[in-house]
């Protein structure tokens, strides 16, 4: 019987680039107060946001993935013909066929890449790294695009205090090279399916349905394992770490993982939900760019980083920033 070649990798993957848009609109609790039985003291003391961001009719998901896409490309220092593949993580394509990725990659001068959608809900982008790291490994692509981006005002009832508080658009994109040194811990990632309901979209309803005390309890008690899991598969430990920046989700759920990890004043922790929201499988990039460039990350920081959310699915990384 003839044997299969099989291809050659690189050694690791690690992130050249980390891009992001951010939509032009910014909503605070006082806007939605006008509109619903709410106001700035109970969304901030229950989910830690002061404003987030919605996007406008033109701000579509291919405009801001690509946006943010060639913001990643830039800072990466490749030229897009240098780009072999494209994966785009989002939950709120309106349209199941095209797929945006090969627009998004041929928007962006990208030539003929392997491209296409993925959608594991908030934990898109973790999910979407894990993927090209080991694509990147194998030898089926040497550079890779990863976008996170969505646009939840198009799922959410913009009336119901419960979810239009909480959820916003926006995009996040980081581009993924081979390397000599892994820059990219392996992926420890899974599924609780029993728990699918939790964050749905029910069929027949334009709407996403959320049972938050039920997501809020798996959160604080189930995640911390895939965390520490994230850790020991990379070989570091919570000492070593200099940034956490888990899906922005909810600012007590983050403050609660970072306590049960024993984060001191050392690490960096990520709260870009309290300025964007919860951006879904674009808040772990929209994250990552604003530390870096307010300064609070720099170069060769280890990031700590989970994305959790509808599936109910999960994934979590160490990654080496760029």
């Amino acid at each position: 019987m003839t044997p299969i070649k099989p291809s050659q990798g690189a050694s690791g993957a690690r992130i050249l680039g980390i891009g992001a848009y951010r939509p032009r609109r910014r909503v605070t609790n006082d806007e939605l107060a006008q509109t619903m039985d709410t106001n700035d003291e109970w969304i901030q003391g229950r989910v830690g946001i002061a404003e987030r961001r919605w996007a406008a009719e033109d701000e579509t998901l291919v405009e801001m993935a690509v946006a943010a896409g060639g913001k990643a490309i830039a800072a990466s220092g490749l030229a897009p013909s240098e780009i072999d593949m494209v994966v785009v993580a989002s939950a709120s394509l309106r349209v199941p066929i095209p797929g945006i990725g090969p627009q998004v990659g041929h928007r962006l001068g990208v030539n003929r890449p392997g491209a296409f959608d993925l959608n594991a809900g908030c934990a898109g982008f973790c999910y979407a790294l894990g993927v090209v790291d080991n694509a990147i490994r194998t030898g089926a692509a040497r550079n890779a695009l990863v976008v996170g981006v969505e646009r939840l005002t198009d799922v959410t009832d913009l009336t119901d205090r419960g979810t239009a508080v909480i959820f916003a658009d926006g995009a996040g994109a980081a581009v993924v090279g081979a390397a000599d040194e892994p820059g990219i811990g392996p992926v420890a990632w899974g599924s609780d399916g029993d728990q699918h309901t939790a964050i749905a979209i029910p069929e027949g309803l334009p709407h996403m349905t959320m049972a938050g005390q039920a997501v809020y309890r798996w959160a604080t008690t189930k995640l911390t394992e895939t965390l520490q899991a994230a850790m020991d598969r990379a070989g570091v430990t919570a000492a070593d770490i200099d940034v956490f920046a888990p899906h922005q989700a909810n600012l007590r759920i983050i403050e609660s993982m970072a306590k049960k990890l024993g984060f001191g004043e050392k690490t960096v922790i990520a709260r870009d939900i309290v300025q964007s929201g919860n951006t879904s499988a674009a808040s772990i990039p929209l994250a990552l760019s604003a530390l870096i460039e307010s300064g609070e990350a720099k170069s060769g920081d280890l990031a700590l980083v989970l994305g959790y959310g509808a599936g109910l699915t999960f994934a979590g990384q160490v990654l080496r920033l760029p």
